[in-house]
């Protein structure tokens, strides 16, 4: 189990680096961590695979760092080497291109810093083998360095932590809907889908959340609900519940009080809210076998009762009386094409980072293809979706 202090990777500056083969991308990498963090060699093509890992970083702090195949690669397996490189710039915060300061940039390099300005991706061009050439020429986001002497690493660092900061999200999950001294109940359900011992990221960020806006909060099961409530002496300010406890919790907490799901917070949190809010209501318009793409940030051993390939599947034909063709996803796998699909599905995405979250939201706008998550669409399902905006002004409006 991974330490409980450790800011969740999704949480992470993402920092990717790129460039052409034998640039010297890995002898940077390992030069900024100061870790053997990929494997170095003469031998053209040696990263095979993104390589990454969640560490800190100073002066930038929690970070996840990048390794990727050279962008030049060649032949049938290079081309999907390729393929990997450009699909971890969908999850980059920030991307540092890194060329052969001895040849400059060459044709390649530029085409990538075209890429990164059409993604809005802020980068560094970091010119590498100062220590072999009399270095070229650098503007404000360039800088040469000597992997091999360590010559201007802190400075490229200092430049990786300016960046970072500028594009820096300062977003809560739920702090901004609470004041000083208010209560929030969370019900989180513990059932086989479960972790053994220990919260599921979103509850425990959530948490974490509610005491830093120094506010107060009750965790409980679903069996335990109604209780809890009769034993507050003032209503709660909010009801957190896990989307697949929905149908039960609506019937425990009146109307008063107002309701809603982690997978809705972490919606907002991720900036994909309005849309996948948007998108649940498509599940009316599905046609009689049409393709349905649900998709998970994480990867887990499924359950019998596994909530993506089980229970939604189930309850999706159930409210529409229909049968559909079901397709799934999980972890860092997600289409390019989603044109074969009349609707995407998406988890909660609190393994994901935001910039990767909007990515694939953007990927199925750009197809005209209608996005929803898990907890708004089990909220639709359930006809409790308005009532579970209320919380969130500028969002009441949508349906």
């Amino acid at each position: 189990m991974a330490n409980l202090n450790q800011t969740p990777s999704a949480n992470r500056v993402h920092i990717a680096f790129f460039g052409r083969r034998n640039a010297g991308k890995s002898s940077v990498v390992n030069a900024v961590t100061g870790q053997a963090l990929s494997i170095v060699s003469d031998v053209k093509g040696t990263t095979t695979d993104p390589v990454q890992k969640a560490m800190e970083l100073l002066p930038v702090g929690p970070v996840v760092i990048i390794d990727t195949p050279g962008i030049d690669d060649e032949g049938d397996v290079g081309a999907l080497r390729v393929q990997r490189a450009r699909q971890v710039l969908n999850k980059t915060d920030v991307a540092v291109l890194v060329v052969d300061g001895s040849v400059g940039k060459t044709e390649d390099d530029k085409a990538l810093c075209a890429l990164f300005e059409k993604k809005g991706v802020p980068y560094l061009t970091v010119y590498n083998k100062s220590d072999l050439s009399a270095g070229q020429p650098v503007g404000e986001n360039e800088i040469a360095v000597s992997a091999l002497t360590g010559e201007n690493i802190h400075a490229l660092k200092e430049k990786l932590a300016a960046l970072a900061q500028a594009g820096e999200s300062h977003k809560v999950i739920l702090g901004d809907l609470l004041e000083p001294g208010d209560h929030v109940v969370l019900v989180t359900p513990i059932d086989s889908s479960a972790p053994k011992g220990r919260m599921i990221l979103p509850q425990v960020q959530a948490i974490r959340d509610i005491l830093d806006a120094r506010a107060t909060c009750a965790v409980t099961q679903v069996e335990e609900l109604a209780g809890v409530l009769a034993g507050l002496k003032t209503p709660p300010k909010l009801v957190v519940t896990d989307s697949q406890a929905f149908g039960k919790v609506k019937a425990i907490v009146p109307e008063s009080i107002p309701l809603t799901s982690f997978s809705i917070l972490f919606a907002r949190y991720k900036g994909v809210l309005e849309t996948a809010v948007r998108g649940a209501a498509a599940l009316e318009n599905l046609g009689e076998g049409d393709r349905i793409l649900i998709s998970e940030g994480c990867t887990h051993h499924r359950q019998c009762e596994d909530i993506g390939t089980v229970k939604l599947p189930g309850w999706i034909q159930k409210h529409t009386g229909k049968t559909f063709q079901f397709e799934f996803t999980s972890g860092g796998a997600f289409p390019e094409d989603l044109a074969p699909y009349a609707l995407v599905v998406h988890c909660g995405g609190c393994m994901l980072n935001e910039r990767e979250m909007q990515y694939r939201q953007s990927r199925a706008e750009e197809s005209g293809v209608p996005y929803t998550n898990y907890g708004i669409l089990i909220a639709y399902m359930n006809g409790i979706l308005t009532r579970s905006l209320e919380p969130f002004e500028e969002y009441r409006d949508i349906l």
